[in-house]
């Protein structure tokens, strides 16, 4: 039988029965190591749906691990080190540079991975490994009634990116080589109830998160619309690849940090995301 994402998903909750799985509902997994608290996570990216197809491999190598980073910092982590899976081709050099840049960039050691060479679409994994600076380590799960929504830096940049290739814009670059928030997700860390980052849209990343949390995450169009480029809002809430961060937390974050309010954890009610008292019209975001 065929499933979608969420479908294996659910397929797979049976077999991650470690409470370091968070019942794989969060984007890492958190182990307490002697005195030390690990994160892990893994992403695959694949040409012509994560990146383009022809895209320069130093791009790809830098993507790779941004995504990864992007993950940790929604933990507020500290990388220790990632393994990284290569599927070899005559763009090896470039595929190295790029590594070279962002991991000296992030002063991030590469410890290791994996080389295959096959026919076909190319893929390659990335495992990211880090410590928690703060516990508890920030989670999908903890958004309750009554704390306010945030978001960090603006939406629909990537989406604008993909448009004009090779520009050198920030919105090309934004696609090309995004920013993992790493010092901010440390900020942010010790003050959040729930966070993440934004990868497969903001709309069905908070869909997520409130599914995750057991709440109704209501937005707001008129906080989010200043957020979003000009006449293209509804696209750049689904688009995805922007990689802020979605965090809830109690009410006046704004004040101390770089973050903007958006909405208000609700009780759970007939849906788990409202925009402007409404569920948005589907689809949500991206999802294999």
């Amino acid at each position: 039988m065929t499933h979608g994402e969420i479908g294996y998903i659910e397929l797979l909750r049976g077999l991650a029965v470690h409470p370091a799985a968070r019942g794989l509902a969060d984007d890492v997994a958190v182990i307490p190591f002697g005195s030390e608290t690990l994160i892990l996570t893994h992403d695959t990216l694949v040409e012509g749906i994560h990146v383009r197809e022809g895209e320069d491999a130093a791009d790809i190598a830098w993507k790779l691990i941004a995504v990864n980073l992007s993950d940790l910092a929604a933990k507020g982590a500290e990388p220790i080190g990632v393994l990284v899976s290569h599927m070899l081709g005559e763009d090896d050099d470039a595929f190295v540079e790029g590594l070279r840049e962002v991991l000296e960039s992030y002063r991030v050691p590469l410890l290791g991975g994996d080389t295959v060479r096959a026919e076909g679409r190319r893929v390659w994994g990335c495992t990211a490994l880090a410590r928690a600076t703060c516990t508890p380590v920030p989670d999908r799960r903890g958004a309750k009634p009554g704390d306010a929504v945030y978001v960090t830096g603006s939406l629909g940049l990537a989406m604008l990116g993909i448009e004009v290739r090779g520009s050198g814009s920030i919105e090309d670059l934004a696609y090309r080589r995004p920013t993992p928030l790493l010092d901010l997700g440390r900020s942010l860390a010790p003050h959040v109830t729930a966070m993440m980052d934004i990868s497969d849209g903001l709309l069905l990343d908070a869909m997520r998160m409130a599914k995750a949390s057991g709440c109704t995450i209501a937005l707001e169009a008129a906080s989010l619309q200043p957020l979003t480029p000009i006449g293209r809002f509804d696209a750049a809430l689904r688009w995805g690849d922007d990689y802020q961060l979605l965090l809830t937390a109690p009410e006046g974050l704004e004040a101390h940090f770089s973050v903007t309010r958006i909405g208000v954890v609700e009780d759970a009610g007939g849906s788990s995301l409202l925009l402007d008292g409404r569920p948005p019209v589907e689809p949500l975001g991206f999802s294999h």
